[in-house]
């Protein structure tokens, strides 16, 4: 029963990884892993020393560090306050409601978004204008100072209600017992959440957390290439995995971009270690 699980994964997971050497060659299209020459470090070293290195590597941490800090807690609290709600058909339609953007791709995603911020009558200039908070409609997807932002609550809009599901799986294995004993003694709601519902996932949210930092050099690729369509935001919106395309696809330095790539993969590797090292003083790990 597991043997076609585990060519599955050998095939489709472990045998693309022959692809990394493409980073310590000169990688020849017609000539191949055999016939290109070895380079060691020389493309690492590129990168290492470009001039867009630092500016890539910022917006990935920045981008990466918004969305752990603020797309990290919003699906707990979206399941904590789901989970107070005693209407059950009220609460049936919010918890449908949020997950649903969840099915949408980035594409209608970020031709929702556009349409809302858009200049040409779009609803948040609109709305701006007639609270009188604005006195001419912005442009917002061509200015740096706000993409972050934007880039940040879309994301957390598009996936808050379907990871909310796991957490609330989770509260609803919490024995109810326990919940009444702390009403006998005199908790309220507040103190029930604090001292009942938040330990007794807190294992659900630490693995959670340590997957989250292990991908902290993920900072998005589908959602910055449909968001940051207009070349003012490239200072601000540049990643290593758009750079990782830009370079390999479009200018076609497949070794450069391998390299920059399996860069990220070997620090994305470091932070998952450290991040269960730590989780493992706190009594949970992945292993």
């Amino acid at each position: 029963m597991v043997v076609p699980a585990m060519l599955f994964i050998f095939v489709f997971s472990y045998l693309p990884m022959y692809g990394v050497l493409m980073a310590f060659q000169d990688y020849q299209l017609f000539g191949g892993f055999f016939h290109s020459p070895w380079v060691g470090f020389k493309h690492f070293e590129a990168f290492f020393n470009s001039p867009d290195f630092w500016n890539v590597m910022r917006n990935t941490i920045v981008i990466s560090l918004l969305k752990l800090c603020i797309g990290f807690p919003a699906p707990i609290l979206l399941a904590l306050m789901l989970n107070e709600v005693r209407l059950m058909l009220f609460k049936r339609i919010i918890q449908t409601v949020s997950y649903l953007p969840h099915f949408l791709s980035w594409v209608i995603v970020g031709g929702f978004v556009g349409s809302m911020l858009s200049t040409d009558n779009g609803s948040v200039n609109m709305l701006l204008m007639n609270l009188h908070l604005t006195s001419e409609p912005i442009s917002f997807l061509s200015v740096p100072e706000y993409f972050w932002g934007i880039l940040v609550g879309t994301g957390i809009w598009k996936e808050m209600g379907f990871a909310a599901i796991v957490y609330l799986a989770a509260i609803a294995g919490i024995d109810p017992h326990l919940y009444e004993a702390a009403s006998i003694d005199g908790a309220g709601r507040f103190k029930q959440i604090q001292l009942i519902t938040l330990p007794c996932i807190r294992p659900v949210i630490i693995i959670f957390l340590i997957l989250a930092v292990g991908n902290i050099l993920n900072a998005g690729f589908e959602d910055i290439l449909i968001l940051a369509t207009n070349p003012i935001l490239r200072d601000v919106s540049d990643v290593i995995d758009t750079y990782v395309y830009r370079m390999g696809i479009l200018n076609n330095r497949f070794s450069y971009a391998a390299a920059a790539g399996l860069f990220k993969a070997v620090v994305s590797i470091g932070l998952l270690a450290l991040a269960n090292k730590a989780a493992r003083k706190m009594g949970s790990s992945l292993w």
